[in-house]
């Protein structure tokens, strides 16, 4: 019994010791007030409303929840469609909707955390820390008949920042784009996400350290699973598991209580189904290389880093309205202010160069002067990104305003959403 206690005081130590810490700044948490009160026209707003409703009966979308929020208040807030056409379930604006690579931010956030913490450097080798990264190997050769390739040794080792910049030489596997790598990650039995399978993120993150890269650490930008690997990396530097790492030091001081990897039984009946297209109706999106079936059935095991978790329109809004108020919320400090700063940073200046409309910074795609200058994008400095199930969200720092679209489907043809919300939200400004 004496052990038994023991052990419990030293868990609950380790867990108070990593506690989110209190601030002296008190924002409010989001709360509902009207589109005048912060200088947004309810007039202007309502044509988000037509586009919605007309995506929803034109047939281009089955369901979709739209949010808007200013200075703190969500200014509208409302959902169109069905979240599952098949049982004819009306979608609900706190319906909950797999996020996928919005999942990317989270994690970018957790790493920043721990690192503010001093445990680590930015351009450590992540070998470091996951040996199996040590003396990393660039694919040479590749023959698609039998997967065989051969490599050469790299320039360098791969670094925690290059894994936040998608600079570090890895690809992804169903989902990527280079078909030598999705073939060799295929036949290695790598998890992109979404798995119910009983494989862990430290069991699938040491295989893909045995294989091949596609180019040199920091050479180029190619969207990768470096998120993933992060994970685990929280995993090993917390000393805690990441989902609870999330739950604990983010999701809980922030109150999402929406955001999860599975779903906990009495939030099942809100998962949106991802639907698709099929002669002139929507249907349930069969099981492909992923289960729709996740996040709600299955292992329960697998907290994928860059594309695992499922949220909430205002959950999320919540998580970036922590950045807009310079990474605190409700007296919580989740990020010092000079961290978010240089997050929004420009990573890949010496691939990209400066001259991009956007930019990649250590979490977000980041608008820059030329792409404000374009027009329908938002003010310089204006971040987001989206997930695979086509869902979109973006913050504008110097407009304090957050959008986000909510949405669950594949293969959707006539789907303009995406880039009218952007610009309907910013004909809203009324001040």
């Amino acid at each position: 019994m004496k052990n038994l206690f023991t052990v419990l005081f030293l868990l609950g130590f380790a867990l108070t010791v990593g506690a989110q810490t209190k601030s002296i700044n008190k924002s409010p948490a989001l709360t509902e007030g009207t589109p005048e009160s912060v200088g947004m026209s309810s007039e202007r707003l309502a044509r988000i409303e037509t586009m919605c409703s007309t995506a929803v009966e034109d047939g281009n979308l089955p369901g979709i929840v739209a949010l808007v929020a200013r200075n703190g208040k969500i200014v509208y807030y409302k959902a169109f469609g069905k979240s599952d056409n098949q049982s004819g379930r009306d979608l609900k604006r706190d319906d909950i909707f797999r996020i996928a690579s919005q999942t990317k931010a989270i994690t970018s956030t957790a790493v920043m955390m721990l690192w503010e913490e001093g445990k680590f450097r930015l351009d450590d080798p992540i070998s470091k820390y996951i040996p199996e990264f040590k003396n990393p190997q660039i694919l040479e050769t590749f023959n698609s008949s039998d997967t065989s390739y051969t490599t050469k040794p790299a320039t360098g080792e791969i670094t925690i920042r290059q894994l936040l910049n998608h600079t570090s030489g890895l690809g992804y596997g169903i989902i990527g784009s280079d078909e030598r790598i999705r073939m060799i990650y295929q036949k290695a039995g790598i998890v992109d996400a979404f798995s119910s399978e009983n494989v862990t993120i430290g069991e699938n993150i040491k295989q893909l350290a045995k294989l091949p890269l596609l180019f040199n650490p920091g050479e180029k930008y190619s969207y990768c699973e470096g998120l993933d690997v992060l994970g685990y990396f929280i995993e090993i530097v917390s000393g805690m598991p990441f989902d609870t790492f999330l739950r604990t030091r983010i999701f809980e001081p922030l109150g999402m209580n929406d955001t999860w990897f599975y779903l906990p039984e009495g939030k099942a009946p809100r998962l949106v189904s991802v639907q698709k297209p099929e002669n002139g109706m929507w249907v349930r999106y069969p099981v492909t290389f992923y289960d729709p079936g996740y996040p709600v059935k299955g292992a329960r095991k697998f907290f994928a880093g860059g594309a695992g978790l499922s949220s909430t329109a205002k959950d999320y809004a919540t998580f970036l309205q922590m950045y807009l108020n310079g990474g605190e919320l409700n007296g919580k400090r989740i990020l010092s202010r000079t961290t978010v700063q240089f997050m929004m940073g420009n990573q890949n200046s010496a691939i990209w160069g400066d001259i991009s409309n956007n930019y990649y910074a250590l979490a977000f795609s980041v608008i820059t002067a030329k792409g404000q200058n374009k027009g329908g994008q938002g003010s310089e400095g204006t971040f987001g990104w989206g997930g695979y199930f086509n869902t979109q969200y973006f913050a504008d720092p110097k407009e304090k305003i957050i959008g986000i679209l909510m949405k669950q489907t594949q293969g959707t043809k006539n789907d303009d959403t995406g880039w009218k919300f952007r610009q309907l939200v910013g004909q809203a400004l009324d001040d």
